[in-house]
């Protein structure tokens, strides 16, 4: 099997307001729209909003992402923290903080029940350093 591309399609109940917070508080640029669906891509990473009552998605699956964490790896956490919650609607549902497990991060709340995960990786503790396989 040859892979051309691997990414997730976030169903939505508004597109457009979706698509607008992942490209202007996250950074994405849209590469394709539709009133249904859009393709965004953040360097090589891509991510996808579509209309989650589109005649497309087969009808007993017509729903919101429930349970879904988006994971965002940043260099500096604290600047995209400041610049994030610096927006007025923009509220943190996990304030910024350490974990033992090797992660400094914050998470929002993002359209249609979405979690947005900011990560910046520390060093873990001596208890889940051990944990890390070697690549």
């Amino acid at each position: 099997m040859s892979v051309q591309s691997f990414y997730p399609v976030l169903m939505s109940s508004d597109v457009e307001s979706a698509t607008a917070f992942y490209r202007d508080l996250v950074g994405f640029d849209t590469v394709f729209v539709s009133d249904w669906y859009v393709s965004l891509r953040l360097g090589d990473f891509e991510l996808a909003l579509l209309s989650h009552d589109h005649p497309t998605v087969p009808e007993k699956y017509r729903a919101l992402p429930q349970g879904v964490i988006v994971n965002l790896e940043v260099d500096d956490v604290d600047a995209v923290h400041e610049r994030m919650l610096g927006q007025a609607d923009v509220k943190p549902v996990l304030a910024l903080r350490d974990e033992d497990f090797g992660q400094r991060h914050f998470i929002i709340a993002a359209p249609d029940g979405v979690l947005l995960d900011v990560i910046q990786p520390i060093a873990p503790s001596a208890e889940f350093a051990a944990a890390y396989l070697d690549s």
